[in-house]
């Protein structure tokens, strides 16, 4: 047998999920319409299962809604998704999302997560920069039981407030710690 082993191949097919995302940039490629549908179905769901985030969205200045975050991990992990950042309900520009980390971990999971942004000035930081992780002035709501989010004092003081929700998947844990935010042409 080669020695090409299953460890190589999850890092080489990890490594590669980037470049193959973004496969299809061609003119006329109706990659903007497909993510647009993915995230009206996000922003439903999320209405429906989670209202006090109709709130949230009628006070932000914008919205990042990332429909569909993939984490893989066996020693070696990393994650992609694609979404689009809404301002007063319309699309404005598409983000792909991706990071890697090393560390004890293994299996996989699927989550969607919605970025809001609550002053002008976070929302403006975001969208000039060439590319935008997360960072210490985040509030992290996760919900992966189907209560009400509730948005705290501390909560409605943070500049971005991030919700995760619908996760499914085998791994432990979800964070939005370390990803990064990139504009892309879907």
């Amino acid at each position: 047998m080669s020695s090409f082993s299953r460890r190589s191949f999850a890092v080489a097919a990890l490594a590669a999920l980037p470049f193959l995302a973004a496969c299809d940039n061609s003119i006329g490629a109706n990659g903007g319409q497909t993510v647009d549908a993915r995230v009206d179905a996000t922003l439903a769901f999320m209405y429906n299962e989670y209202p006090a985030t109709r709130d949230l969205a009628a006070k932000s200045a914008g919205m990042l809604v990332m429909p569909l975050q993939t984490e893989v991990g066996f020693g070696v992990g990393g994650g992609y998704g694609r979404g689009a950042l809404r301002v007063n309900g319309a699309s404005v520009d598409y983000y792909s999302s991706t990071f890697a980390n090393v560390g004890l971990q293994f299996g996989a999971q699927q989550y969607a997560h919605v970025l809001f942004f609550m002053t002008q000035d976070a929302l403006e930081d975001f969208r000039r920069g060439p590319g935008w992780a997360l960072g210490a002035d985040v509030e992290y709501v996760f919900s992966d039981v189907r209560e009400g989010l509730r948005a705290e004092s501390t909560t409605g003081l943070a500049p971005v407030i991030a919700i995760v929700f619908g996760q499914a998947g085998l791994k432990l844990g979800a964070t939005l710690e370390g990803i990064k935010y990139s504009r892309i042409i879907p």
